[in-house]
């Protein structure tokens, strides 16, 4: 498949949520159609049904683990790695870190996007 962060970006600017395009960008190797992933996918955006508690793209990312068969132990390096990047997991706390550093809310969601696409990656690739 074309290079997945790419994939989850067109994915989400064609109007996917944070959790789809993560989700779906992962489909082919979870073993289902994208349109399965988007629809398993669908309420965790804006921080699970736009409630701004955990990251969309955080929850897609899980989902793809799960599917994929990976530990807790992998889901809490993920969860880790993005709290030492961000200082949270939460929707409402990594928008308003970003709305203080100048970051508008759709470049920053674009970001964590490519960001967990690209740790998924790095995880999928540790395990060959």
């Amino acid at each position: 498949i074309m290079d997945r962060s790419y994939h989850a970006g067109e994915l989400f600017m064609q109007g996917y949520n944070c959790s789809q395009s993560v989700a779906m960008a992962f489909a082919d190797l979870m073993g289902m159609e994208e349109a399965t992933a988007a629809r398993i996918s669908s309420g965790f955006g804006g921080g699970m049904g736009h409630t701004k508690n955990t990251c969309g793209a955080i929850t897609g990312a899980l989902m793809v683990l799960g599917m994929l068969g990976y530990s807790d132990q992998q889901a809490n390096a993920l969860l880790r790695q993005v709290r030492e990047g961000h200082g949270a997991l939460d929707c409402a706390s990594l928008l308003r870190t970003a709305h203080e550093q100048g970051i508008a809310k759709k470049p920053h969601c674009d970001g964590m996007v490519f960001e967990l696409v690209e740790a998924l990656d790095a995880i999928l690739s540790q395990k060959t």
